[in-house]
C-alpha cells in the first residue's frame, strides 16, 4: 500500500504522531488535511479549466484577425505619397 512501509513502521509513526499532537488534535489535524487535498484537487480541475477556457479564447481571436489580415494584404496600393518638407536653398 504505502511501498516498502510495512504495518511495523505504520504503526510506529502513528504512535510518534499521537505523541507529538495528542488524541485531542488527531481529529482536527485528519480536518485539515482532509480540506488540503480537497483544495489542491479542486484547485487541479480549476486550472485545468481555465486553460481550457483560455485556449479556445485564443482560437476565437486568431480567427477574427486571419479575416483582417487578408483584407488587408488585398486593400488597393493606390494611396497618394504623404507631403514631405523640401529644405530650403542655402545662400
Amino acid at each position: 500500500m504505502f511501498g516498502s512501509l510495512g504495518f511495523t513502521e505504520l504503526i510506529l509513526i502513528l504512535m510518534i504522531v499521537l505523541i507529538i499532537f495528542g488524541a485531542g488534535k488527531l481529529p482536527q489535524l485528519g480536518e485539515g488535511l482532509g480540506k488540503a487535498i480537497k483544495g489542491f484537487k479542486k484547485s487541479v480541475h480549476e486550472a485545468d479549466a481555465i486553460e481550457a477556457d483560455a485556449q479556445a479564447a485564443a482560437q476565437q481571436a486568431a480567427a477574427p484577425q486571419a479575416v483582417t489580415a487578408a483584407s488587408t494584404q488585398n486593400a488597393p496600393l493606390n494611396q497618394p505619397a504623404p507631403a514631405t518638407a523640401q529644405p530650403a536653398p542655402r545662400s
